[in-house]
């Protein structure tokens, strides 16, 4: 069901730049050649060709996300998001399937590499995916009306801890990825839609099995 509209928070921006979140993506890329080649999805070069090929172009074509942006460009975006977390989800699948049929024949080294590069990822993923959803994403979030708020920012709910046009960027949803990815709960930003509720749900538990991982595994390096 689409969502009613309402009066946006700041929006005194007519665009937001892309880089960052193109930063965040080619981050997560590149923490695919750290990977062990049996947890990666492919040769480790797979995903990171997949990622240049759909990031160059559209960082030529729409370098900076702006109020009414084409369809392609949303989809393309979208579509880069889920490349990378798909081959995160494909990896840390691998990871628990090895562990759990024949631990003994994964390394310490070869663990904590993995553990490191996956969980990064996670945090990554779930970051861009808020940025690109909340509030219908940072196309729709610079138009004079969009749909409610998805996150309730601090800034949102203070009155004169930000300026009136303050509008979270990029980093604010890092942010918010990041501590729920080491809290496994909000911290100062707290989901108010169903999907947001749905999306930090899962990024906390693949961050707990990922943690009782190296957690698991240690021990029993130790021992």
């Amino acid at each position: 069901m689409p969502k009613s509209k309402s009066v946006a928070w700041g929006v005194a921006a007519t665009s937001e730049s892309r880089w960052p979140a193109s930063i965040a993506i080619v981050a997560a890329a590149a923490l695919n050649f750290i990977l062990p080649a049996k947890f990666s999805m492919g040769p480790n070069w797979l995903v990171p060709v997949l990622v240049f090929a759909i990031l160059i172009p559209l960082s030529l074509v729409a370098p900076r996300r702006v109020s009414g942006e084409p369809r392609a460009a949303q989809i393309a975006a979208m579509a880069l998001i889920a490349v990378v977390n798909i081959a995160n989800v494909v990896s840390l699948g691998l990871l628990v399937a090895q562990l759990l049929t024949n631990g003994k024949a994964v390394t310490g080294p070869e663990l904590l590499t993995s553990a490191v590069a996956i969980w990064l990822t996670n945090v990554i993923v779930f970051s861009l995916w808020y940025w690109e959803l909340d509030r219908g994403g940072p196309d729709d979030r610079l138009t004079a009306q969009h749909a409610p708020p998805d996150f309730l920012f601090p800034q949102m709910s203070v009155p004169g801890c930000a300026s009136e046009h303050w509008s979270p960027q990029f980093v604010d949803y890092f942010y918010v990825a990041f501590t729920n990815a080491t809290a496994f709960s909000p911290t100062d930003t707290l989901p108010l839609t169903p999907w947001a509720k749905l999306l930090m749900l899962i990024q906390s538990a693949a961050s707990l099995v990922t943690l009782a991982i190296v957690a698991g595994r240690a021990v029993n390096i130790l021992n």
